[in-house]
């Protein structure tokens, strides 16, 4: 099951409310999972902290979306920063969390100009 294109613009738009849209280097995002009339997703998000220095801050974001019930509608969404890590180390993290949930597909990449243009946000100079 994919995620939803109006479910990952949602979870963008909160991902985007948290960490500047102009410092997003990338995103993962992971297959969502429906259980119990609640539906939860997972993405890695890459900040870009400093245009001088390739440092790199690694966020765990999540969303759960309640389907069914008297909570139908309702929507919370966390962005977690959870470590510093150069841009190759990603990879691994984005891979110790496809392990980690079981997910046999991989996680679909966006990169930060690809985030931008979902945000119709405009990054100058």
């Amino acid at each position: 099951m994919n995620i939803q294109p109006e479910t990952r613009e949602r979870f963008l738009k909160a991902i985007a409310a948290q960490i500047p849209p102009e410092r997003i280097a990338e995103i993962h995002f992971f297959q969502p999972i429906k259980q119990g009339g609640v539906e939860s997703g997972v993405a890695v998000v890459v900040e870009n902290v400093g245009p001088d220095t390739p440092r790199m801050v690694v966020y765990a974001a999540q969303y759960r979306l309640t389907l069914k019930g008297l909570d139908r509608g309702k929507w919370e969404v966390t962005v977690v920063a959870e470590a510093d890590a150069p841009l190759g180390a990603v990879e691994a993290v984005v891979r110790g969390v496809q392990r980690r949930s079981g997910d046999v597909d991989d996680a679909t990449r966006m990169d930060g100009d690809e985030a931008r243009a979902v945000l119709g946000v405009v990054v100058t100079g």
